[in-house]
């Protein structure tokens, strides 16, 4: 094999290492990766119930720059807004 299709293989190994499940912290040491289905049931037990909707893109930038203000992640900030909005 020529060294540039020795190259190519390591490279190809590289690539599927970090494209494989629980590789988010790839190079970083181990990482505990959270399974999607254990998430779901902690997000059940919050009474938490999965809502996605589309947005205008200047809306979403006032929502992130709220967000990052009050120190709260996207979650949390839609929910107070939405609750407030409903409340008047």
């Amino acid at each position: 094999m020529k060294k540039t299709g020795m190259a190519k293989s390591d490279a190809k190994k590289l690539m599927g290492k970090m494209t494989a499940p629980g590789a988010a912290g790839f190079g970083q040491g181990e990482s505990v990766a959270v399974d999607k289905r254990e998430q779901r049931k902690r997000d059940q037990a919050l009474g938490l119930v999965p809502f996605a909707v589309k947005l205008n893109g200047d809306l979403v930038q006032q929502l992130h720059a709220l967000a990052k203000e009050r120190g709260l992640d996207m979650n949390e900030t839609v929910a107070e807004v939405l609750a407030k909005g409903l409340a008047t």
